[in-house]
């Protein structure tokens, strides 16, 4: 079966140049968007093997850098909750204090007697039952049950410090 005539050039058109290699008899055209005048369908291509490990690194070289920065600068935002949390309570301690005469029973009655809207959440812990209630000293004038508050939360602090302790 013979192409059909349009396939092949016998001479050279009007105005062209030969291309680089090919004889004029044998030359083929091209479409427009560069595949062959056959009709043969252009093969498509994905992503080789070595191209997919190649970003496959590039992006766990990215995360091996973010990564620890995120979860430093997470511990440190609970660490400063808590310690914002701490302040609030001890504040709202001394003002029942200052207000009644004594020290309240429990932190449920600092909520109660609105000195605080809600007992916070520990944010360490995840629990606003987890607080250590501190009682008065043994020569404390005033009565009462909560003289201070201390997390109930393990572990260190990223300077080094008991949260117990602060």
């Amino acid at each position: 079966m013979k192409p059909p005539a349009h396939e092949y050039m016998v001479g050279p058109p009007r105005g062209l140049t030969r291309p680089q290699g090919l004889p004029w008899g044998r030359a083929r055209m091209r479409r427009p968007w560069g595949g062959p005048a056959t009709g043969a369908k252009r093969r498509l291509r994905g992503f080789t093997l070595i191209e997919l490990i190649v970003v496959m690194a590039i992006v766990a070289l990215l995360a091996s850098i973010v990564a620890p920065r995120y979860f430093n600068s997470l511990a440190k935002s609970k660490e400063t909750a808590l310690r914002t949390s701490l302040v609030t309570l001890r504040d709202a301690i001394d003002q029942f204090s200052a207000d009644k005469g004594r020290y309240p029973d429990s932190l449920e009655e600092l909520a109660t007697a609105r000195y605080i809207r809600e007992i916070p959440e520990d944010p360490l812990t995840g629990s606003r039952e987890q607080w250590v209630v501190v009682a008065p000293p043994p020569d404390a004038q005033e009565r009462g049950a909560v003289y201070d508050v201390r997390s109930g939360a393990a572990g260190r602090a990223s300077d080094g410090r008991l949260f117990a302790d602060w």
